[in-house]
């Protein structure tokens, strides 16, 4: 059998590149593709209801349904159930907390755009 030896010296410490102070995280809420785009199209219409988000968003809608519940859930928007007729209704609305967390994702995405341009090539 082969024995082997390990070296006890210890190796010089790799060359770190300075960090910059910690980036803080996204709104992993609002990160996610069929939310932000929930949230962006409520940001530039006073509502809408669910059928015109699953037009929009190209999307189903268990997938409108479950992404703004937890919108919805987060306080990001808000949720009026209504009858129009015997049809029932459903309209969102985008909160100020909404809109304070959409521009804080977007001046964050904006900031680390500008850090990557200013980045040495």
């Amino acid at each position: 059998m082969a024995k082997i030896l390990r070296s006890t010296k210890q190796r010089p410490a790799a060359r770190r590149t300075p960090t910059p102070a910690r980036v803080p995280e996204l709104d992993r809420l609002i990160h996610e593709r069929i939310r932000l785009a929930v949230v962006s199209a409520l940001a530039v219409n006073d509502s809408l209801t669910f059928s015109e988000l699953k037009e929009l968003l190209q999307t189903t809608d268990g997938n409108v349904s479950v992404h703004t519940r937890k919108l919805e859930d987060a306080g990001y928007l808000t949720c009026t159930k209504s009858f129009h007729g015997r049809v029932p209704r459903t309209e969102y609305r985008l909160t100020a907390a909404g809109r304070k967390a959409l521009q804080h994702y977007l001046d964050h995405m904006e900031a680390l755009i500008e850090a990557m341009k200013a980045r040495p090539q």
